[in-house]
């Protein structure tokens, strides 16, 4: 297995007086179909070491991620999820839809009793795209692998995909031709041919069917 994430920028950021971190990572911003959820994860102090099996979700199997989720809320101080439905995603574009749900999930922190406007936000990549989203944003450090390398963005990660893949696989139980059990919603090959076939679901995301694979095989 891959090396653990530490908490040693979240130790840092406490240093410098920050009364909470939250570590934020998204799932499914490049999916076909269904939400975009956003993942918060508030850790007030960092003197209890994070779940040994704790990575970044895409680096845990299913079977793993189910494990360690239970155990990500039993260890942070809070965590929560937003979500963007895809008509809002067709609606304002996904940049925005990702701030919308990352102000859900921060707000959802908030009502928890984490003091969100003190804290500083340890979100991953490189683009911040939480500020715009918020009217008085808390203090927002981006950081390049920030879901392989800080627990508190791993244990967001996780978090978000195991709630997105419930929502998925719910769906899937209403209109199941698409395959979303196993694709949870990206393009894989049998996802788009289900398009094709049988057109869009009120699931899919209809800006993002507009691809020329996804055009030809609807013209057909």
């Amino acid at each position: 297995m891959t090396a653990a994430p530490t908490l040693d920028v979240e130790r840092s950021l406490l240093a410098e007086g920050a009364s909470a971190v939250i570590g934020v990572d998204e799932v499914g911003r490049g999916a076909i179909a269904g939400v975009v959820a956003v993942g918060a994860c508030a850790l007030l102090t960092v003197t209890d070491a994070p779940p040994e099996r704790l990575r970044d979700s895409k680096l845990l199997s299913p079977a793993r991620r189910a494990e360690v989720e239970p155990q990500v809320r039993a260890w942070a101080a809070a965590v929560a999820v937003g979500e963007a439905e895809p008509a809002e995603i067709d609606d304002l574009g996904i940049v925005a839809a990702l701030g919308l749900a990352g102000r859900r999930a921060l707000i959802a922190l908030h009502e928890a009793g984490v003091p969100v406007a003190d804290a500083t936000v340890l979100l991953d990549g490189s683009h911040d795209w939480l500020t715009p989203a918020l009217s008085l944003p808390p203090r927002i450090v981006t950081r390049v692998k920030g879901d392989r390398d800080c627990a508190s963005v791993a244990g967001a990660s996780v978090v978000a995909k195991q709630h997105r893949d419930a929502l998925m696989a719910a769906d899937h139980e209403r209109w199941p031709v698409y395959g979303w059990a196993g694709n949870k919603g990206y393009g894989s090959a049998e996802h788009l041919a289900a398009v094709a076939a049988h057109g869009a679901s009120p699931r899919h995301r209809v800006t993002w069917l507009r691809g020329p694979t996804l055009l030809d095989g609807l013209d057909s």
